[in-house]
């Protein structure tokens, strides 16, 4: 599976954002999808995961009621809408399919290569 990330770019605080991950392959139904964040010096974590079916999500205590992950399997792609985004929120957002929702990046099989997301004050 391969991953491809967008959506990112330069925000006011309180403002919105919807990244987007787009997957190749047939097998994206298959695979729960995550979405983690890595801003400069901390490590990287899962801010939401749903699964395969899309029946089940998880949320970082940070994002809840603000963040939101949703998938559209005849589009193989996994949204992630921000918003009232806040400037802690600045990162860059990576995108993962794995076999289980998880907030454990290394359960987390393939990966994009990240959308920069910055929010200004």
């Amino acid at each position: 599976v391969q991953l491809q990330a967008s959506g990112g770019g330069l925000v006011q605080a309180g403002g919105s954002l919807r990244l987007s991950c787009a997957a190749s392959g047939r097998t994206f139904s298959s695979y729960a999808m995550a979405w983690f964040r890595q801003a400069p010096g901390k490590e990287r974590e899962c801010v939401a995961a749903i699964s395969a079916s899309g029946g089940n999500s998880y949320y970082a205590d940070s994002v809840k009621g603000r963040f939101t992950i949703s998938r559209d399997g005849a589009k193989s792609t996994v949204y992630l809408q921000i918003d009232s985004l806040q400037p802690e929120d600045t990162a860059v957002y990576y995108c993962a399919a794995g076999q289980v929702v998880t907030r454990f990046p290394g359960s987390y099989r393939y990966w994009g290569h990240g959308t920069l997301v910055t929010v200004s004050s």
